[in-house]
């Protein structure tokens, strides 16, 4: 039988695929639950420098597998709650990846599979590739993070008209809203996402690191305990290899090169 989430390597770029095709990559516990704990190796993972997040098959995530939740033996209620229970956790640990993380979005990003995208730092999307929420036109509400990440990638209004209304974003909307990094051809999201996983890591991950953290935390920290966060992260990276190159270089006029390590 055939994993639900595959993990595969295209020199430092990782690769997490979904891999449930048939039922538009839709998940359930174990693809979850592999989610997670891939998402905790590759943060340690020193060979790593960025991840793009994938799918087998015609379209990118469904989101929650409610065939699977409906099966369950005390009921869809208990199956969404442990569903998002470890769903959650593997959105934290996207989000506070010390590492690029790309989505590579094609066909339908549904549900769990559009909060998905937004977790991650960017996304690719497909010409004829379509973002959707779909929670609320099943009776339920927005989880994965996408109630706390969609008003802060869009504006508190856009985001209600995204919940209440439910419509379809195709991808010149979605870029234009802001919810996309990139569209490309299609079948080419994969292709970019890598193409950008490697311009990313020319720059110094040390700086992508604090910069997402800096910026991830400046929604919940009052001004004066972020200004001392801010002051302590250009501290750091000024005495980190990266910065020490990143100021040479900019001193001698010349580009710099950067190493390998965000830690």
């Amino acid at each position: 039988m055939d994993e639900p989430i595959l993990f595969e390597r295209q020199g430092r770029v990782a690769l997490i695929v979904l891999n449930r095709p048939k039922v538009y990559n839709a998940f359930n516990h174990e693809a979850v639950k592999l989610l997670y704990q891939g998402l905790i190796q590759l943060r340690s993972d020193r060979d790593v420098g960025s991840v793009v997040v994938s799918a087998r098959g015609a379209h990118f995530c469904a989101g929650g597998d409610l065939a699977w939740a409906f099966g369950h033996e005390s009921g869809p209620d208990a199956a969404l709650y442990q569903l998002a229970g470890m769903y959650h956790q593997a959105v934290l640990e996207m989000m506070r990846m010390p590492k690029p993380v790309i989505a590579a979005i094609r066909g339908i990003a549904a549900g769990g599979g559009f909060s998905l995208g937004l977790a991650c730092d960017f996304r690719i999307m497909e010409t004829s590739a379509i973002l959707r929420q779909a929670y609320t036109s099943n009776g339920l509400c927005i989880d994965g993070g996408g109630t706390f990440i969609l008003p802060r990638v869009v504006g508190l209004a856009r985001a209600m008209e995204i919940a209440a209304f439910d419509e379809p974003i195709p991808a010149e909307q979605a870029l234009s809203w802001g919810l996309v990094t990139e569209v490309v051809d299609e079948g080419k999201a994969a292709e970019r996402a890598v193409e950008l996983a490697r311009e990313l890591m020319k720059k110094s991950l040390n700086s992508f690191r604090w910069s997402k953290k800096l910026l991830a935390d400046s929604f919940n920290t009052p001004i004066e305990t972020h200004l001392e966060r801010e002051r302590a992260g250009i501290s750091s990276c000024a005495a980190h290899e990266d910065g020490r190159e990143g100021m040479r270089a900019f001193l001698e006029k010349r580009p710099p090169v950067f190493g390998r390590s965000p830690s």
